[in-house]
């Protein structure tokens, strides 16, 4: 097989801005070997990739998937009673459905048993930066993972056993969830300082620390514990959403990642008890976007997850959506795009092998069927993705 491979767009983007002049890109041996207009000539005896029309972008990042999940209603009900063969199944399913999509590399925030470890580079299948089982209490939200805890020894222990497996982050549910009845997305499941505790530890140990957390304690205490990233960030009290100047200042002046998962699948409806959840709290995907875009436009560092695999309106593949959310909620193309290539790279733990199109990156490449700077919804529309080198045209089981 040639391990040389040229590919041509008239309109690209870097991964960090759009490209006037589009881009030639150069592969060889699945990296990335040169990047020029695409007006340059392309070497002879390079094979030639080219989508007329189409825009030339790094692979997608899905900074916030849960590949245990099959992508149905009740998806976490149903961990618990998946036998390794099922499981493995499901993830595979659940890997070639993000590719589909035009997702080349995923960070997985909560897996069953580290099952996700052993899938962290497959031949033909994303990159994979896991968490394992997310740390949570008794009882509260996503327990049937196995990350289930009470007290600073068992932190501890938790901690040295992520760090002995190999995990890539750590996820702790900072409140409860609304996929998990009888939890609190009001309040803190930990303590202050067992949060703290947590942090000094991961990042003893050269591991970042995400936090789950919808309710606005829990956003405040991640913020004060040191944490990097805080997932949701929904800002939930009895009162409603309260995303105030003050919250959003020390988000921005921290430098914590926000992963928000808006975004759901086209034609997708929330029920049963997450839609009455919803409701509760005001909450919808436009109003949750909305609130994303607030974020952005106050300085904080934003990432795109689609917290895929969870549910119907939340498979595997549906990132490209989380995107576009942003887009339409008034977020510019650019920054939007950044947060599912070099600013999820970076969050992710990729940092410059993958998200851009630049000499030494991962060939990972996506080709989309239309002009992204005309027409942001042809992000949905996957015309050929490049994988360590490789083309694929991938579709969903």
């Amino acid at each position: 097989m040639d391990s040389r491979l040229a590919v041509r767009a008239e309109q690209a983007f870097d991964g960090v801005r759009l490209m006037p002049r589009g881009a030639l890109v150069l592969i060889e041996d699945g990296r990335i070997v040169a990047v020029e207009s695409a007006s340059a000539v392309v070497p002879a005896g390079w094979p030639l990739l080219e989508v007329p029309g189409g825009t030339l972008l790094p692979g997608l990042i899905d900074a916030h998937v849960h590949l245990c999940c099959d992508s149905r209603n009740g998806a976490l009900e149903r961990l618990a009673g998946h036998s390794d063969a099922k499981q493995a199944e499901v993830i595979e399913t659940g890997l070639r459905r993000q590719l589909a999509a035009g997702v080349t590399a995923v960070r997985d925030l909560g897996d069953r048993h580290y099952a996700t470890l052993a899938w962290r580079l497959r031949p033909g299948l994303p990159a994979v930066a896991s968490a394992g089982p997310p740390i949570t209490v008794p009882g509260g939200h996503c327990w049937n993972m196995g990350g289930a805890v009470a007290g600073a020894e068992q932190l501890r222990a938790a901690i040295a056993e992520r760090v002995e497996r190999g995990v890539d982050v750590v996820k702790i549910m900072g409140s409860g969830g609304l996929n998990t009845a009888g939890t609190d997305v009001f309040g803190c499941q930990f303590g202050d300082a067992d949060l703290r505790l947590v942090v000094e530890l991961a990042h003893a140990a050269n591991l970042p620390v995400t936090v789950h957390a919808h309710a606005l304690p829990a956003v405040e205490q991640a913020i004060a514990a040191g944490a990097d990233g805080i997932e949701h960030c929904t800002c939930l009290t009895p009162a409603g959403v309260r995303l105030t100047g003050d919250v959003l200042e020390r988000l921005a002046a921290a430098g914590v990642r926000v992963c928000p998962t808006v975004g759901i699948a086209p034609g997708a409806v929330p029920s049963g008890p997450v839609r009455a959840q919803l409701e509760r709290f005001g909450l919808s995907p436009d109003s949750r976007a909305r609130d994303a875009a607030t974020l952005a436009g106050a300085g904080v560092a934003l990432v795109s997850g689609g917290d895929s695999g969870i549910a119907e309106g939340k498979p595997h593949g549906v990132l490209p959506w989380s995107v576009l959310a942003l887009v339409s909620a008034g977020v510019p193309l650019e920054p939007a795009l950044a947060t599912a290539t070099s600013a999820a790279a970076d969050t992710c733990g990729f940092g410059s092998a993958k998200g851009r199109l630049r000499a030494g990156s991962d060939a990972d490449l996506l080709l989309v069927d239309g002009d992204l700077a005309r027409e942001p919804a042809a992000l949905a529309r996957v015309a050929a993705v490049v994988l360590r080198g490789a083309v694929v045209r991938a579709t969903a089981d």
